[in-house]
């Protein structure tokens, strides 16, 4: 305690409250550019932490990392286009909601939820940060297997209108993730003798091809832009009270969507892509009205935005404690304290609490400084949205696109796969295939694959090498959800198909 009130006494000056201000500002610009993504923010700001403090350069990186992840959530919601991996399934009920002229309440809405999750985060790092970093050292890789194959059930879940399209979508995303050199064995798959294919296909880069692209192909083919049917900023928008109201009135799938990335954060590689998508799966499971998610729900929108805003936090703990990245933005974290000579562990928290409590409260300052800098953010952002022609917009997004692509690893090969994915994208659109199923199988599939080899190669002297997989009590538990998690969404389905040729004959005889 004694260390703890110190901590706050440190981050209580003016230093480091403005820290906190211009990371979280500078966070939020970046993580709303398409391609820009929290690991590459801190990467720039790395050099700028070695003339500070330690405890100073931590803030600022801390700070950054939050407001880059509640970022992404700007062209989520206002031009269907996740500015992070972590805000995917913000797009789903984020930008119908604006498409509906309620653009400022799913902003408002996704800022709200974003400070809760951020706040709740560094509290459980705080409090459970030894006994959940036990959590995530039982995670070997048959249990990253069954998380993946976890994950890949809410194909489902992000199927519009038609299962089989779904399913259709994460087979080609698990393909997508197939190109490139094998992660266990090194053999070079699928890139039809061109070398530079050998690094694969960078997430962000399918992930901007797919939601961007087909964005701005329809923006330009329908000829006005995304929001061009909203109207004037604020007509018939909720007060920001009664946003509020809105938001803490479903505790429930807040706690939830919180209790989800937290979880999922402490296990490493899983990381924010992941989170908001199964805490949206489950708010929209659990709804008592699931037809309404992705078509405008608020609830979908604070599931995923309270889940990834844990998540910073919550991918410290193994960090922290472990010395183990919980996500790549992580890994820059772990190089400025190592820089400064902090190794994680037990040390970490007695030998340097005061500094490591530092940083953990300053990363709850910065969550809290979203709300004022994300509610001003939202109605300045939205303006210039609204206001700017379509003739000028579409192209400035393809610009920053073009050059957010390009900045990932230096590459014009990204920018081709880029725009070729996008506009294949655009016409898989038109068919009913929507590019979030197949984004999730190109974040899972390299999951699962390593995670089967890996387990597979371990049981060469097994009588029955498929049993690693359920070889412990965790990895039974986690293929026993994976089961039931099938089967509630395979189940309905059919009992609908069933129950449609009896109403038909209902139907039939009451004619007659």
């Amino acid at each position: 305690m004694d260390m703890l009130l110190q901590a706050l006494a440190t981050l209580m000056t003016f230093e480091s409250v403005i820290t906190v201000l211009v990371g979280v500002s500078a966070g939020l610009l970046i993580g709303s550019l398409p391609g820009l993504t929290a690991t590459m923010a801190l990467a720039v700001l790395l050099p700028f932490t070695f003339s500070m403090e330690a405890l100073q350069g931590l803030i600022a990186l801390g700070a950054v990392y939050m407001g880059s992840i509640y970022g992404g959530a700007f062209t989520a919601i206002l031009i269907n286009t996740p500015g992070t991996p972590s805000s995917i399934a913000t797009t789903f009920d984020g930008y119908p909601m604006a498409r509906q002229g309620r653009a400022y309440e799913a902003l408002a809405g996704a800022t709200i939820a974003s400070v809760i999750g951020g706040v709740v985060g560094v509290t459980f790092l705080l409090i459970l940060a030894p006994p959940l970093a036990r959590l995530a050292v039982a995670f070997g890789p048959a249990e990253m297997f069954w998380v993946a194959m976890l994950g890949l059930t809410l194909v489902a879940s992000l199927s519009t209108g038609s299962l089989l399209k779904g399913l259709l979508g994460g087979c080609l995303g698990m393909m997508l993730s197939t190109i490139g050199v094998s992660p266990i064995g090194g053999e070079t798959r699928f890139t039809f003798g061109y070398p530079p294919l050998q690094g694969g296909i960078e997430l962000i880069v399918a992930l901007i091809g797919l939601f961007v692209i087909p964005e701005l192909l329809t923006m330009a083919a329908e000829g006005r832009g995304a929001l061009a049917q909203e109207g004037r900023f604020g007509q018939g928008e909720a007060s920001i009270r009664q946003i509020f109201r809105r938001v803490l009135g479903k505790p429930v799938n807040l706690i939830r969507s919180c209790l989800i990335g937290q979880i999922i954060a402490v296990i490493p590689g899983a990381g924010g892509n992941v989170t908001s998508l199964v805490a949206y799966n489950e708010a929209r499971r659990f709804s008592r009205d699931p037809e309404s998610f992705g078509k405008g729900n608020l609830e979908g929108v604070v599931a995923s935005e309270s889940s990834n805003n844990v998540m910073v936090a919550g991918s410290m703990i193994p960090l922290l404690t472990l010395g183990i990245p919980g996500a790549p933005p992580d890994a820059v974290i772990l190089g400025v304290l190592m820089m400064h000579g902090l190794r994680p562990g037990l040390d970490l928290f007695t030998e340097s609490g005061v500094l490591t409590n530092g940083f953990i409260l300053s990363m709850g300052l910065a969550a809290l400084m979203l709300l004022p800098v994300g509610l001003l953010g939202a109605r300045l952002i939205h303006r210039i949205v609204i206001k700017t022609p379509y003739h000028f917009l579409v192209p400035c997004i393809a610009m920053v696109t073009i050059l957010g692509t390009f900045a990932l690893r230096n590459s014009l090969l990204d920018v081709g796969i880029m725009l070729i994915l996008g506009s294949v994208g655009y016409f898989l659109r038109l068919i009913g295939i929507h590019p979030a199923p197949i984004v999730l199988g190109l974040i899972l599939g390299g999951i699962a694959e390593q995670g089967y080899v890996q387990t597979m190669l371990a049981a060469v002297v097994d009588p029955i090498p498929w049993l690693r997989l359920v070889h412990n009590p965790l990895s039974m538990v986690l293929a026993g959800l994976v089961v039931l998690a099938t089967t509630t969404v395979l189940l309905p389905a059919w009992l609908e198909r069933r129950s449609r040729p009896d109403r038909k004959a209902s139907e039939r005889g009451g004619e007659t």
